[in-house]
């Protein structure tokens, strides 16, 4: 399988929020990459990490790999493809796919070594 990825600039956070929540006021689409998610569960976001109000529990300090798209809905292993060797180095992943293509989250802590993984498998663009 031949992909290519991305590197999406700046930090970002996911936080839960109960499932009835409105979307609350400091959340904005316009971000690179931004997701709000609803389920019966809960209420998903996806946000910058400089819009995150400090005292929410969020996932933070996560970094972004975007692949290269559009993708046809009918390909498969892309997800698997990357998750793969990440997770034969444990290191957690946050996947999020639109229409068009996928993102894959790590924390930046474990960013050096994502790239270097995934550098050796797919083509990188910095």
């Amino acid at each position: 399988m031949t992909l290519s990825l991305t590197m999406v600039p700046g930090r970002y956070c996911m936080l839960r929020l109960d499932a009835e929540a409105a979307l609350p006021a400091w959340f904005s689409l316009a971000a690179p990459l931004a997701a709000a998610c609803r389920t019966s569960d809960e209420l998903s976001l996806l946000s910058p990490e400089q819009d995150v109000p400090a005292t929410l529990p969020a996932e933070r300090d996560l970094c972004a790999f975007k692949v290269a798209g559009p993708l046809d809905l009918t390909q498969t292993g892309i997800l698997a493809a990357i998750a793969g060797p990440l997770g034969a180095a444990e290191i957690p992943i946050l996947a999020l796919s639109t229409f068009e293509t996928d993102y894959v989250l790590v924390p930046a802590s474990r960013f050096d070594e994502a790239l270097k993984i995934l550098s050796r498998d797919f083509g990188i663009s910095i």
